[in-house]
C-alpha cells in the first residue's frame, strides 16, 4: 500500500510506483470514482473519449506554457 499527504490546497502526489504502474505522465487525465468506502483511481485515454477530444479542443487557448505555470501552484 502507498501513501501520500493532502496539502492544504487539497492536493497529493501520487506514489511514483502507481504512476509507474499506471503508466501516468504528466499531462495525463485521471478519473476518480467513490465505490463504497474507498475511491478508485484510472487512466482516462484521452484519445478514446469523444468528450475529452472535443473539450481539449475548444479549450486549447488555454494551453500554453504560460497557462501551465500560472495553474501549477493552485
Amino acid at each position: 500500500m502507498d501513501f501520500a499527504r493532502i496539502t492544504t490546497g487539497g492536493q497529493a502526489t501520487i506514489p511514483a510506483r502507481i504512476r509507474e504502474v499506471l503508466g501516468l505522465a504528466e499531462g495525463d487525465v485521471i478519473a476518480f470514482e467513490i465505490a463504497d468506502d474507498h475511491v478508485v483511481l484510472r487512466k482516462v485515454a484521452s484519445e478514446a473519449d469523444g468528450y475529452l477530444q472535443g473539450l481539449t479542443a475548444v479549450l486549447s487557448e488555454w494551453d500554453s506554457p504560460e497557462d501551465e505555470a500560472a495553474w501549477r501552484g493552485l
